[in-house]
């Protein structure tokens, strides 16, 4: 068994050795989408390593290439779902925000103040800012968020 600390909360979770950090953020009941089913092309599942990189899996040319699609992706960036956990001293910091896996996630929000960020599952972009009032225009405006999923999850077939 191997800990994996949470810097948010300072919670630590143990995971198998060789789980995968997503295996710990779902112990520690961290709502994390998930929307690729854990394949690791889309971004819902990112997380920033504060440190034990050197305890995780390196990381594969496919989750390189899913973190250069994401705006927010720095040298730290890792998809939680594709980090596998060799040792101790992982620390993982999540991103501010809330991934949405379609638009209609965001329909019963209207007429609501975003209470973080809303980000686009694969660029991570913001496309709600905190605060700001999820209108149906906005809804609307993001119907592409469903047909960048649909070309991801029907790409993700030939990889």
């Amino acid at each position: 068994m191997k800990t994996v600390a949470f810097l948010q909360t300072g919670r630590r979770v143990e995971v198998k050795t060789e789980a995968n950090v997503l295996q710990a953020l779902l112990a520690e009941r961290t709502p994390v989408k998930m929307a690729c089913g854990g394949r690791g092309i889309c971004a819902t599942c990112h997380i920033y390593i504060e440190s034990g990189a050197q305890a995780l899996t390196p990381m594969t040319k496919k989750e390189e290439r899913t973190l250069s699609l994401l705006g927010e992706a720095t040298p730290s960036s890792r998809l939680a779902c594709q980090a596998r956990v060799l040792g101790e001293g992982v620390v993982v910091r999540l991103p501010k925000g809330l991934y949405i896996e379609r638009s209609a996630d965001l329909t019963e929000l209207i007429g609501r103040r975003a209470e973080s960020r809303i980000l686009h599952p694969i660029s991570g972009k913001t496309l709600v800012e905190e605060g700001k009032i999820i209108t149906r225009s906005v809804v609307n405006a993001l119907a592409q968020v469903d047909v960048d999923m649909q070309r991801l999850m029907e790409g993700s077939r030939d990889l």
